[in-house]
């Protein structure tokens, strides 16, 4: 589909020098056809998908690296918390105008996630457009028949397990829009530089996607926000949670950012952007999952268990008192 405004060819001329040797799948046909063909290999395929939208998920300024990064990335993070082993990725991208240098950063960003992770992409469209930047992809992952870890399935009795650390990338954030943790943190360079490239780079857990799929009794990444995701959890489960608030692993960067008083506990568990992984373990497989999530080289956390009944998790301090949330989680509405 051709770019309106650009002669007949433009839109395959882009494609051909920024996106074809992105394709490295013999599925994708060198991105030559109007399809691809993705072999099942004998699994379920498992299917997901996200859009960036600018100014929504990402910054006007961002570095077109880090988009094309975030915009494969937080899909990634989606089939790891499927137990899903990777296969390949559709993409879409809106642009307002052909910028050359920025479409070689965005696509030598996105082909070293795609090499990196071995997802390589299968095709896609380019459109112009008046409105804001958008990137949607959509990405294709394979699991045994049958074995794909739903959000469904926690149980009364599991531990409640996070990887990484938790509200980072709202922080990272902050800093980028000159806000308290950017006062906070102004002699620590350090710090703020690791809570941007978190909001900007998510790291997706698909090293422990085996882990997630013979462990965890249910699973999903941590999009918009842990606390609001966990209700999300719980409710489609049919049971809650009590949360421990200290064990919630935080960074060295969020830890100072709360001792300043820039955040708080409710705000960090209830930012957004982590794409980490929430899952419920049975306590019998327990130090199984752990001992398989530190072979991969994953951190994970237990941060509370889960427990019968239908309401609204809670989220206890030290002294055992329930934090009240104004807020759990993003909404886009």
């Amino acid at each position: 589909m051709a770019v309106p405004g650009a002669p007949a060819s433009g839109e395959d001329s882009l494609i051909a020098r920024y996106f074809k040797p992105l394709a490295t799948d013999p599925g994708a046909f060198g991105l030559s056809d109007d399809a691809a063909v993705l072999k099942a290999l004998g699994n379920d395929i498992v299917v997901t998908t996200d859009a960036l939208v600018e100014g929504v998920h990402f910054l006007p300024d961002d570095p077109a690296e880090t988009i094309a990064q975030k915009a494969l990335r937080v899909n990634l993070s989606d089939l790891a918390a499927k137990g899903a082993d990777l296969a390949g990725f559709v993409l879409s991208v809106a642009l307002r105008k052909v910028d050359e240098s920025w479409l070689a950063a965005f696509a030598r960003g996105l082909g070293a996630d795609a090499t990196a992770f071995n997802c390589p992409l299968l095709g896609g469209d380019t459109v112009s457009t008046s409105g804001p930047l958008m990137v949607s992809i959509t990405a294709f992952g394979r699991v045994p028949q049958g074995t794909m870890i739903h959000r469904s399935g926690a149980k009364p009795g599991d531990h409640v397990v996070v990887t990484g650390t938790i509200g980072d990338a709202a922080l990272g954030l902050d800093i980028l829009k000159q806000g308290r943790v950017a006062e906070a943190l102004a002699g620590d360079a350090a710090s703020r530089d690791m809570l941007v490239s978190r909001y900007r780079v998510p790291q997706p857990r698909n090293a422990l996607a085996s882990a997630i799929r013979g462990y965890a009794h249910a699973a999903m990444d941590v999009s918009d926000g842990l606390a609001g995701d966990l209700a999300k959890l719980c409710a489609v489960s049919g049971v809650s949670a009590l949360i421990d608030l200290k064990s919630i692993p935080l960074s060295k960067g969020a830890t100072k950012a709360l001792v300043a008083g820039a955040t708080s506990m409710g705000e960090i568990v209830s930012g957004g952007d982590d794409y980490e992984i929430l899952c419920a373990v049975g306590a019998d497989a327990f130090d199984e999952f752990v001992r398989s999530a530190q072979a991969a080289g994953v951190a994970v956390s237990p941060i509370g268990t889960v427990i019968a009944g239908g309401s609204t998790p809670k989220w206890l301090d030290a002294e055992g008192k329930e934090l009240p949330l104004t807020r759990t989680a993003y909404s886009h509405f």
